[in-house]
């Protein structure tokens, strides 16, 4: 979490301000990771974040910190191609990913500098994921001729439906604030930890099974 979200809407944003308050930090949530690796060493884990908590922490530092925890990939939202040498191409050297956004608004003539230290998947940002499916297809699209990297798409993905109209094209569905949501609803009705996790594995079963109803129709 930090301080002063600039790419977030205001669920993430609250969402943040809650973990500060309740004491996160960067340490911890590497921790967090730490821990899930003692019992699962498959599933990829990506950090996305902010760079500010990583320059304070110390690039270096924190990037053996996270390769030590299991980290896989990095998604840092205000670092710009222009700023690589910062913390994507170091991550690179470490072994880590560098997970970069495209968005509605990356054109032809700036995308080939987005994907160029790209590794992992492009994160596209869509502004009209449910709105309009056949925008986001167009745009998988032409973003795919740009690279062999997967697309995961995201931007207002709540249920099934939403995942399995974005999954049918892309190659991941990219789900946040509709998590978010659950544990904050099952925090201000003082369920426990056992029961926010349950409500939140349902979400994303749910979801889950509409990206591979998606998958399994376009293999047919």
């Amino acid at each position: 979490p930090f301080s002063d979200p600039s790419a977030d809407g205001p669920s993430i944003q609250a969402a943040g301000l809650r973990s500060l308050n309740a004491g996160q930090t960067l340490n911890k949530t590497l921790e967090l990771a730490r821990k899930f690796r003692e019992t699962d060493n498959e599933t990829p884990i990506v950090m996305m974040g902010y760079y500010n908590p990583i320059y304070i922490h110390g690039v270096e530092q924190f990037l053996a910190d996270a390769k030590d925890a299991g980290v896989d990939g990095l998604i840092v939202v205000d670092l710009p191609p222009e700023m690589d040498a910062e913390l994507c191409l170091p991550a690179i050297k470490a072994g880590i990913n560098f997970i970069r956004l495209a968005t509605p608004t990356t054109d032809d003539k700036r995308l080939p500098a987005v994907l160029r230290n790209t590794s992992g998947f492009v994160y596209y940002v869509s502004m009209t994921a449910i709105a309009d499916t056949s925008k986001v297809n167009s745009a998988v699209k032409r973003i795919k001729g740009h690279t062999d990297l997967p697309i995961c798409v995201g931007f207002g993905v709540k249920t099934a439906e939403h995942a399995r109209a974005i999954g049918a094209n892309a190659d991941g569905v990219v789900v946040g604030t509709a998590i978010v949501n659950v544990v904050a609803d099952a925090n201000e009705a003082g369920k426990s930890a056992t029961e926010t996790a349950e409500a939140v594995m349902a979400l994303v079963s749910d979801l889950a099974k509409g990206v591979r109803e998606s998958r399994l129709a376009a293999a047919k």
